[in-house]
């Protein structure tokens, strides 16, 4: 019996154990509570996306101008990248003029394929005009809002990504109503076979709320070192190869992640999800069998690297469902608050300087060191230059497990599924390492680069793959409020069988 078999089979008895829950007050609670978040609960998303669906997208959206990345009419961000269920999570909201708003709060995932679930709503609240922050030392932005409303996060509330719907609620009938997210993540400690790490620290280095303030938009150079950018700031709207109002508030998650946050969930996989800053804590890697890093997952911090790396020395699989990975040294410092892992600073670049960041970053430093550690040693490729480019996924090695189910023959092309960036220069010397995937890719349309998708084994029996596309993701589902990416004069297809069954290959020789 297959998966979505073995789903199908198990709907009746899901059903029936959520009627006997809700005659039994408080036994969801208590299946949930403290005790539980340490337990396996292998048909736990299973049983989540059993529940109803409601939709949480975004219907009215109001930018302050057409070259803004903000929505200054309503806006808002959390206190905590990430919280567990019983911690107390802040919201931090500004509406402009002063006005009453509500706060819908939806766990994204299948839900019959609806996309999401609404957990609960907070207001009406009355909403103030939040003071937009000086630029400070290292073109920082940091708010020192007032709290605007808080929740802890209830005993029953499953890990996963959480988006927060902020609408006002204007006081005659013939008034607009506007609307932005929040996004969060609910974490937690109990073994599960995949780790699903949201790539968030690199949605806030590309994040340019509130005006033009990124990693990205300092006079000196493109990636010049000694840039700061914090969490306590609204996500603006996505900034790169979409011009997308619908984004507003949730970072890059709708774009890149969410696909395989839905398509997981909709094949019953045992899943839980973290931030980049979880990944500090080797624990956190140690209690899955599988991470999976997925669409842009730039920006890391050493602690993170070391962890990983430790990881797959000590059986991990990881599964890089992305590209442009652990390109940049941005180690979590506190705000000025105090609290910690609020702050990102850009240091210098994982691996080797690329030719062309020699002369740029010799402009900024003076002579330099040898950067940090080479990334190739947990990835199996690099970012290379060019950097951007659209392409077709060319397989190489079609009699490798990893094809198959798919029928796929040598030079075979899945089309568009590489871009808009991607890895190259793959770690030859390593001896278990097999390009399963290589071709061209065209900066611009017409500037020619490589890419090399890889996988090796570890130490083990474990493997670690490199997928060498942002885009692999478009390659699993389409949910609603999702949509399909054009970079470099090129663009993927949308969902693929595939993709789908090298995903599910990967996974069945990761998590059994």
């Amino acid at each position: 019996m297959d998966r979505r078999e073995f789903i199908k089979t198990g709907s009746a008895a899901v059903i029936g154990a959520q009627l006997t829950a809700a005659a039994l007050p408080g036994a969801e609670s208590a299946a949930t509570g403290a005790g539980a978040r340490r337990e396996r609960q292998p048909d736990l998303i299973t049983k989540e996306n059993a529940k109803p669906g409601a939709d949480f997208q975004l219907t009215r959206m109001r930018p302050d101008g057409s070259k803004s990345f903000r929505s200054s009419v309503i806006e808002g961000y959390c206190s905590r990248q990430s919280v567990k269920a019983g911690e107390k999570l802040d919201f931090f909201v500004s509406c402009k003029p002063a006005g009453r708003y509500s706060l819908e709060i939806f766990r994204m995932g299948y839900y019959g394929g609806v996309g999401s679930r609404l957990m609960t709503t907070l207001g009406p609240l009355q909403g103030s005009t939040q003071p937009v922050p000086e630029m400070g030392e290292a073109r920082l932005r940091e708010c020192q809002w007032e709290v605007s409303t808080s929740l802890t996060i209830p005993e029953d509330w499953p890990s996963g990504v959480y988006l927060g719907r902020l609408s006002t609620l204007p006081e005659a009938a013939d008034l607009p109503y506007w609307q932005s997210y929040v996004i969060f993540i609910v974490k937690d400690e109990r073994p599960a076979d995949i780790l699903f790490q949201c790539s968030d620290s690199t949605w806030q280095a590309y994040n340019r709320w509130p005006v033009n303030e990124s990693l990205y938009t300092d006079p000196r150079a493109a990636h010049a070192p000694g840039v700061s950018v914090s969490f306590d700031r609204p996500y603006g709207k996505y900034v790169q190869i979409l011009d997308n109002p619908q984004s507003m508030g949730s970072g890059e998650f709708l774009l890149w992640e969410y696909p395989l946050c839905y398509w997981l969930e909709k094949e019953g996989y045992d899943v839980t999800y973290c931030s980049n800053v979880d990944n500090l804590d080797a624990p956190n890697l140690k209690r899955c069998k599988t991470m999976i890093s997925i669409g842009h997952d730039e920006y890391w911090d050493l602690r993170q690297y070391e962890n990983v790396k430790k990881g797959i020395e000590e059986g991990l699989n990881v599964l890089w469902l992305s590209a442009n990975d652990v390109y940049m040294v941005t180690p979590f410092t506190p705000n000025a608050k105090g609290e910690a892992n609020r702050r990102l600073t850009r240091e210098t670049c994982f691996g080797e300087f690329r030719e062309e960041e020699k002369e740029a970053y010799a402009k900024v430093l003076g002579p330099f060191e040898n950067p940090g550690p080479d990334e190739r040693d947990i990835i199996g490729a690099r970012t290379v230059v060019p950097f951007n480019g659209g392409g077709d996924w060319t397989c190489t090695k079609p009699e490798h497990w990893l094809y198959e189910g798919t029928g796929m023959k040598a030079g075979e092309s899945i089309p568009g599924l590489v871009g808009w960036e991607f890895h190259g220069d793959p770690d030859v010397q390593r001896a278990s390492l097999e390009v399963i995937a290589e071709g061209n890719v065209w900066a611009g349309g017409t500037r020619l680069g490589r890419y090399a998708a890889t996988i090796f084994e570890g130490p083990k029996g474990n493997h670690v793959f490199n997928a060498s596309t942002i885009f692999w993701s478009q390659g699993l589902s389409s949910p609603p409020g999702h949509m399909i990416p054009w970079s470099h004069f090129s663009r993927p297809h949308g969902p693929d069988e595939r993709v789908q069954r090298i995903t599910a290959n990967l996974l069945k020789r990761g998590v059994g």
